[in-house]
């Protein structure tokens, strides 16, 4: 099924003009990758190269970069170690920009033909995708173009930088038109349900997941509560609608709702980390840091372990003979280069599940909601939703660790067990949302940049940053604009720079972030 070669890649270049390589796919074109048939540019000829490779894509970037800069992993087992040291450079950050631009760029050429092929399910499909990856872009350099985006063709090779404020304001209208049509129940062909790997083409859990979505992104911009997303309703108040109106707003209810994208293994597809591709001393080079440790082992003693979390078999492999230990990430001491290294058994497969979203993340949002009022229930749903997101992710990693030898199955007396536990006890915890945060972090390990987001967000777990490390020891706030979107666009990158209040470099906070509310800014 090896399909040649219109490739996705060429509709890329009408985006925000900073190039059209990116190290990704340097590094990672497989020939077996789903491409689209040339001569056959349809909506429907679209839709798996987003699904499959949105989904490897932002996987192979929670290993490389959300893993390293939130400080889950550290790769300090071999010398090409630079993202978690914060060595981030131009390189870099154009390689992050193109990839996302790119699949955000296709995602709004799906929605164009969609329209012209009056396809609707996919016309609803395109707007969720093109939300995923304008999130991502948005969350990781600020300000960008979003109204004046993929208008190359029309003639626009400068467009303006919307304020982060307006980049949300325009996600969330998207998924709001995106609502309406599957709510509208659409006529799906038969000649594309197979083509989609995560819901086979099911509106209803499609509809699902877009606002899950939608509470995603009302939820990192909720430090914002003035903020009107829909031109009447305030970032609460629409959090509140769409947890209180079911019937015109439904979201995950269980993990079966989950966004996952199935791979069966079967050529061309074949999930991120296919072994042919990379080797245990790929794996074995990353190391599992102090920080994650402390979330997940109670410990007495450096070689004591009073509980472990159940998921971190499955995360991770041992170096040390019956306990569990981080690596020291600074080159001048005696433990650098040490810990725990990721368990390759885990994720080498070909057919190995990957995720946009689960419904750990939608109970988390709702924990975190009710404990602030914004939704009914008070501490008591807030207990409630807590606990069935930490079980939700315990279950999902367990089917996730039969793969491991000896398979890491997670039985509901571990998770009873868990949960009474310092690392995870509701009963026990002085500051709830720290312990939801903490919760959440872990939950989002390997869901694209999350856990990278959702600490510039909350301001959790504490996170500490090594004296030898790089960006003035600063726990990277964003990354910068790439050196040829400034050269061919100044005027308004720099107009949003200035709104932004800060200079292009990885220490100026985002609009919705912990650190610019604080600041005021």
């Amino acid at each position: 099924m090896n399909k040649s070669i219109y490739s996705l890649a060429l509709l890329a270049c009408g985006f925000l003009l900073s190039g059209c390589t990116d190290n990704f796919d340097q590094t990672n074109t497989n020939p077996n990758k789903i491409t689209v048939e040339s001569g056959k540019l349809s909506a429907s000829s679209m839709f798996e190269p987003l699904l499959y490779g949105g989904a490897n894509f932002l996987t192979y970037y929670s290993y490389s970069w959300n893993n390293e800069i939130a400080q889950y992993t550290a790769q300090t087992g071999n010398t090409l170690g630079r993202a978690y040291k914060y060595d981030i450079g131009d390189s870099n950050w154009t390689s992050v920009w193109n990839t996302y631009a790119r699949y955000a760029t296709n995602a709004a050429e799906m929605y164009r033909l969609a329209i012209k092929q009056e396809d609707k399910p996919l016309e609803a499909i395109s707007l969720t995708m093109k939300v995923i990856f304008m999130n991502g872009l948005t969350d990781i350099f600020g300000d960008i173009p979003y109204a004046e985006a993929f208008k190359a063709e029309e003639g626009n090779r400068t467009p303006v930088f919307d304020s982060q404020e307006q980049v949300y304001q325009q996600m969330c209208a998207d998924l709001e038109t995106a609502n309406k049509i599957y709510a509208s129940n659409p006529t799906v062909s038969q000649s594309v349900i197979e083509l989609d790997g995560m819901y086979k083409m099911d509106m209803a859990k499609w509809r699902k997941f877009n606002n899950s979505l939608y509470l995603r992104l009302l939820c990192r911009i909720s430090g914002r509560p003035s903020t009107l997303v829909d031109g009447e309703h305030s970032v609460i108040q629409k959090i509140n609608q769409i947890v209180s109106e079911p019937q015109n707003y439904p979201i995950f209810t269980s993990s079966a709702d989950n966004a996952t994208v199935h791979y069966s293994g079967t050529d061309p597809y074949y999930s991120q980390f296919d072994p042919s591709n990379y080797t245990k001393a790929d794996f074995d080079a990353y190391r599992i840091t102090k920080n994650l440790i402390s979330l997940m082992v109670e410990k007495q003693g450096e070689k004591v372990d009073l509980t472990v979390d159940p998921r971190l078999p499955i995360f991770a492999t041992q170096n040390k003979v019956g306990y569990w230990n981080g690596c020291g990430t600074n080159i001048g001491n005696t433990d650098f280069g040490g810990g725990a290294y990721l368990n390759y058994a885990s994720y080498c497969r070909i057919n190995a599940d990957e995720w946009f979203m689960d419904f750990s993340e939608v109970e988390f949002i709702l924990a975190e909601a009710a404990m602030k009022g914004y939704i009914a229930g008070g501490e008591d749903a807030a207990r409630e939703y807590y606990i069935n997101g930490v079980t939700a992710s315990l279950k999902k990693w367990s089917d996730y660790g039969v793969a491991t030898d000896p398979a890491h199955l997670i039985t509901d007396e571990a998770i009873s067990e868990y949960m009474q536990s310092p690392l995870a006890s509701w009963d026990d915890a002085e500051n709830k949302l720290q312990l939801i945060a903490n919760q959440r972090y872990l939950a989002a390990y390997f869901i694209g940049m999350e856990g990278w987001a959702e600490y510039r967000r909350t301001g959790y777990p504490v996170l500490t940053v090594d004296e030898s490390w790089l960006n003035d020891g600063v726990l990277p706030t964003r990354f910068a604009y790439p050196n040829t979107t400034i050269a061919t666009n100044r005027v308004n990158a720099e107009a949003a720079l200035q709104r932004m209040g800060g200079p292009n470099d990885m220490k100026t906070p985002l609009w919705w972030s912990k650190e610019a509310i604080q600041r005021g800014h």
